[in-house]
């Protein structure tokens, strides 16, 4: 049997599911229902009007809003007009998110004037951005914007969608860096169309599935294993801007929800409500920390799902590994699942060579989905794939005879909060703007809601006023995006260090357990 070609990019993707599923339900959101059809029918609006307003290829377009239509019918009509779109993370404060705007001249900002009592664009009011010509607010000036592109020539967006190709970027998505720096991720549409076919294929995502999303469009499980993901197989959208329990159940009953992944928390919460119907609950997928048996157990018998899986990826590879539909429940909780099809992923030692199954290395992966670099960080690409084309993850894995993989340590500093990556590096350099604070180490410690959180170790300045943890925990919250700001914080009269200086960050930790 012939294969089917796949769509070379994101906007074609959504052409060619309106072309296949037409009136069938693409999209459910505050009680409105958009087709296939009608979903592509506003990406070519918006793409009308960006191409109306002069965005051209290589243009960078961001997002800065939680999950919602506009955020998907903005990134698919930039993405027509040939532009790369750079999602900003809603948690983020102004001075990170004006350095990521300004690292990627970014043209067009759209985000939401309120959310969750923050006021977005307050929050750049101070911040210095040459190269942003228009913030234009979802709620308020979303449809003015689609109607500048009104009356123009239809075809200028087939002309477009002509000269778009599997080559082109498609985004820049920014992860945190060990350096202290967050790095901008370039991804082209042709490693992402592909990988998340199989994905879907791998984790039982199928046509007609109703998926609803809580993991934000700004990250890569929310936007591509999401949206794009739901796209690729013909299943209907239902956005989530942030969990909420009792939401979350509205939708479950009334959408009759049948595939939903996240992580473990949110599995956690629902088992902790009063019985309600969840007979439509098909497929989990879920990950970023560790998964009990008993969750999965109970995660089947009292939700109903009739498959759990577990995923592994990460920003510069959003898919590397997934469980497969019918792995029995100990393999599922004790590992990350085998590689996708056609990706090689294996555990090696510090000079790239494979280790034995069943011994520990880092773990590799090559194939179509690794991104193709760092933004202007050449060094930091190099550094993160090498000659041969592996990427170097920074996790410490094992791999079983079978090909499934354990994630067993870091091999980076780091540690993940409510499912996200949390680099010390970046958490001190922050925190090490504070007037008080000579020095600063951050370790992450258990914790039994988020996974991990922030512990950080503080000196302070012998010349500034006296701080107290308290004061320093909600100036974190002020000054950084709340999953960063440390929840535990010891003042010390200095850091442990070792003869070149360094921190000695084990000795913190066996520290922060005697705390508890």
């Amino acid at each position: 049997m012939t294969a089917v070609a796949l769509p070379p990019t994101i906007p074609h993707l959504a052409a060619e599911t309106a072309a296949r599923f037409g009136a069938r339900p693409a999209l459910i959101e505050n009680g409105e229902t958009w087709s296939f059809a009608e979903l592509w029918r506003r990406a070519r609006q918006a793409a009308s009007a960006f191409l109306a307003y002069g965005i051209e290829p290589g243009d960078r377009i961001a997002i800065w809003a939680p999950n919602r239509a506009e955020w998907i019918v903005a990134t698919i009509g930039a993405q027509a007009a040939g532009a790369a779109i750079v999602p900003l993370n809603t948690r983020l404060k102004g001075r990170e998110a004006g350095d990521i705007l300004r690292r990627t001249n970014a043209r067009m900002l759209f985000t939401v004037g309120d959310f969750l009592g923050t006021d977005y664009p307050a929050l750049l009011r101070d911040e210095a951005l040459p190269t942003l010509e228009r913030t234009l607010l979802f709620d308020s000036d979303w449809n003015a914007f689609l109607a500048e592109g009104a009356g123009a020539d239809d075809r200028r967006v087939d002309d477009a969608l002509a000269a778009l190709g599997p080559d082109a970027l498609s985004d820049i998505m920014f992860t945190s860096g060990t350096t202290g720096a967050p790095k901008g991720v370039l991804t082209t549409h042709g490693r992402i169309i592909p990988m998340f076919e199989a994905w879907g294929d791998a984790v039982g995502l199928r046509e007609g599935d109703v998926y609803l999303i809580v993991n934000p469009f700004f990250h890569s499980f929310g936007f591509k294993a999401g949206w794009v993901a739901a796209l690729i197989k013909g299943a209907t959208i239902v956005p989530m801007a942030t969990f909420d329990v009792a939401k979350a159940i509205t939708h479950i009953e009334r959408d009759r929800v049948s595939f939903l992944p996240g992580p473990p928390t949110i599995f956690q919460s629902l088992l902790a409500e009063p019985r309600f119907d969840s007979s439509a609950l098909r497929c989990a997928v879920t990950g970023a920390a560790t998964v009990p048996p008993i969750l999965i157990e109970r995660m089947r018998d009292e939700l109903g799902f009739r498959a759990v899986v577990t995923a592994y990826g990460m920003t510069e590879c959003s898919a590397i590994t997934s469980c497969r539909q019918g792995d029995p429940v100990e393999l599922v909780a004790s590992s990350c699942g085998k590689a996708l099809p056609g990706l090689e992923v294996k555990c090696a030692d510090d000079a790239g060579h494979e280790v034995p199954r069943g011994q520990e290395g880092e773990v590799l992966v090559r194939g179509y989905g690794v991104m193709l670099g760092y933004l202007d960080d050449p060094a930091a690409t190099a550094e993160a794939i090498d000659a041969d084309g592996w990427l170097h993850t920074g996790d410490v894995g094992v791999m079983d005879a079978a090909g499934y993989l354990r994630i067993t340590d870091r091999k980076k500093d780091m540690y993940i909060s409510g499912g996200f990556n949390c680099y010390p590096a970046e958490i001190e350099k922050l925190l090490s703007a504070h007037p008080a604070i000579a020095a600063v180490a951050v370790i992450g410690v258990p914790d039994e809601r988020m996974g991990e959180i922030g512990h950080a170790f503080v000196v302070l300045r012998s010349d500034a006023p006296r701080v107290g943890e308290a004061a320093l925990i909600g100036w974190s919250r002020e000054n950084m995006a709340n999953y960063k700001a440390p929840r535990r914080v010891t003042l010390l009269d200095a850091l442990p260090l070792n003869a070149s200086g360094k921190v000695v960050k084990p000795e913190l930790r066996a520290m922060a357990e005697r705390q508890g």
